[in-house]
């Protein structure tokens, strides 16, 4: 379906569950996050300006950096498509890792008109070579068609933020922005996470065949920062009143010398009134396209989170633009284990954590923040893996043998692999069909008229042959193959994870829109690829 006539003709008057419904129609089977970005510890980049589209179909002229030349690698490597052009919102996403000597070397070719630019590199102790750039307010710039080199140790792992530091309320709001992550040694890192969970579910994915997306085994220097999926967020939003100034007056220039009387912009970049807000650079639906898909040259990275029950999935949050950003994820809570590159650790007990636990992962403009996010099906009260202990079906009567914690953790290689046992056997519906077990305390509502696509929030099951019970006609779960794009493949819980500024959920005003996507709790036997 069209984004722009989805978003079109859903009235912003509808309720939050029209939204999951539309976002849910719209998710393509094989589209998956990760932190996809570019490997140094060199990196030759430019700023550019090109348009960035949105899904009620406007291109909106903008600032990015970009790569000069073809960067040195891709990371995580399998990723398919990878690019890195002249200009991108956000910015190519810099990987670098603990110890190393990073140089940027940034070349202005924006406008002649813009004046000069720089990168903010907050954090790291940045110095410039003697003759490069010249000298601004903040950092070393580069003048109109010039450039000029940053070089700094990359110190404490984590993510971390980088911007213009030049005439900021224009530069920053026009695109000019990005991320850098910082791995951990891996002699530090690698030893950490070599047993206990953490070992446990590399078992699991790779009897499943998954392949390793993770840029690291941890996130920190830390054994208690190990995770198995990794997601990067950016939140941002746009003024299109801003950017249409800068273009008008940008064209009015044309053709100036730079330093001259009136070759310069004086745009009002007051009062602020953003329509467009924006995740990884793209509103949602279409932040749950692919990595690198060629519909969005200029804003390569997508926001389509997928997990199993159990994993643990390190999320990277930035803050990007002039506003802070409520947002809620689904699910569950978020636990933070820095902000900043700095790890929060317990007063008396360094081999402890002690970030908080957040309800909304609010960002603040230019902070960033690392957090664990898990799901696992506890505390639901019924059996999300349908099992059935009167079936005929094998895979429906698998034990649940419940560890310390009460998870079943000693079989990874099973489909229920981190089943809370306590609800093992508990049945979900009065009256189903099929083997999903029966008398249960929940009766549940016809997917078709409570669905309109492939997943809905709550969806009751992640058990064997999930996909094949979910289809045909004892199928009682999504997908129901009522639609023409319900994938056969999948079907797990599906979290919606948006802003709790309800304006921000729009796209120029138009809901369903902006910061919003899914968190898809995918059934093992679901293999999630996330090269695309």
């Amino acid at each position: 379906m069209n984004a722009t006539k989805m978003i079109r003709a859903i009235s912003k008057t509808r309720l939050l569950l029209a939204a999951m419904v539309a976002v849910a129609s719209l998710l393509p089977a094989t589209a998956h996050a990760a932190a996809p970005g570019i490997t140094g510890p060199a990196f030759n980049l430019t700023a550019q300006s090109a348009y960035i589209t949105q899904p009620d179909g406007a291109m909106v002229y903008s600032w990015g950096y970009g790569c000069r030349i073809a960067p040195s690698g891709f990371a995580p490597t399998a990723i398919s498509g990878t690019a890195c052009p002249t200009m991108q919102v956000p910015g190519p996403t810099l990987i670098v890792t603990e110890g190393q000597t990073v140089t940027v070397t940034l070349t202005n070719g924006l406008p002649t008109a813009a004046g000069n630019t720089s990168i903010l590199f907050p954090g790291f102790n940045v110095t410039s070579p003697a003759g490069s750039g010249v000298t601004g307010l903040l950092t070393q710039e580069a003048a109109p068609g010039g450039t000029v080199t940053y070089t700094f140790t990359a110190g404490t792992p984590g993510t971390r933020a980088y911007y213009s530091g030049t005439q900021g309320d224009l530069q920053v709001e026009m695109g000019l922005y990005g991320a850098i992550i910082v791995l951990p040694n891996q002699s530090s890192t690698f030893s950490n996470c070599t047993g206990g969970l953490a070992a446990t579910n590399r078992t699991a994915a790779s009897h499943w065949g998954e392949s390793d997306f993770r840029l690291a085994p941890a996130a920190y220097d830390h054994a208690k920062s190990c995770y198995d999926r990794e997601y990067l967020f950016q939140f941002s939003e746009i003024d299109p009143v801003i950017h249409n100034q800068a273009l008008a007056q940008v064209t009015a220039k044309a053709g100036c010398a730079a330093g001259a009387v009136g070759c310069g912009l004086n745009v009002a970049t007051e009062p602020y009134h953003p329509a467009y807000f924006l995740i990884n650079g793209r509103s949602m639906p279409d932040d749950m396209d692919p990595n690198y898909a060629l519909e969005y040259p200029h804003q390569p990275y997508n926001g389509n989170p997928h997990m199993h029950p159990g994993e643990q999935v390190l999320l990277r949050v930035i803050g990007q633009g002039r506003w802070q950003h409520p947002f809620h994820e689904h699910g569950n809570h978020v636990r933070i284990l820095g902000r900043d590159g700095n790890l929060i650790l317990s007063q008396t007990d360094v081999n402890s954590l002690a970030g908080p636990l957040l309800f909304t992962t609010t960002t603040t403009p230019g902070q960033a923040m690392d957090g664990i996010f898990y799901w696992t099906a506890k505390g639901l009260n019924w059996d999300a893996y349908g099992h059935n202990s009167n079936s005929s079906d094998p895979l429906a009567r698998l034990a649940c043998t419940p560890d310390a914690n009460g998870y079943n953790t000693s079989a990874p290689t099973a489909i229920n692999y981190f089943e809370w046992c306590q609800d093992h056997n508990k049945p979900v519906q009065s009256a189903p069909f099929g083997d999903i077990a029966s008398g249960g305390p929940v009766t549940l509502p016809d997917v078709n008229i409570l669905t309109n696509g492939a997943w809905y929030g709550g969806s009751p099951y992640l058990g064997p042959n999930a996909t094949v019970r979910a289809t045909g006609p004892t199928g009682t779960t999504p997908p129901s193959g009522t639609i023409a794009n319900s994938p056969t493949t999948e079907a797990g819980f599906a979290f919606m994870w948006h802003s709790h500024n309800e304006r921000e959920i729009t796209t120029n005003n138009i809901f369903p829109g902006g910061m919003l996507m899914m968190m898809l709790v995918d059934s093992r036997e679901f293999v999630i690829d996330e090269s695309n």
